[in-house]
C-alpha cells in the first residue's frame, strides 16, 4: 500500500499526525507522509488517518 498527502487539499488539521504519527508529520502548515510505502503493520493506522482527514487530502493506493 502506498500513501501520499495532497498539499492542495491539506488544511493542516493534524488529525493524521495524531492518529498515525509513524506515517504522517507536519511540515509547516501541511501534513506529509514520512514514508510512502506503508508497512503491513501500519495499514490500519494509515487507513484510520485517511478516514479522519476532514479535507480528504490523504490518498491511498492499494
Amino acid at each position: 500500500m502506498k500513501v501520499k498527502v495532497d498539499p492542495d487539499l491539506c488544511t493542516g488539521e493534524e488529525l493524521c499526525v495524531q492518529v498515525c504519527p509513524q506515517i504522517f508529520e507536519m511540515q509547516g502548515d501541511k501534513a506529509v507522509a514520512k514514508i510512502n510505502d506503508v508497512p503491513p503493520d501500519l495499514t490500519d493506522c494509515c487507513k484510520d488517518a485517511a478516514d479522519s482527514c476532514p479535507s480528504a487530502a490523504i490518498i491511498i493506493e492499494e
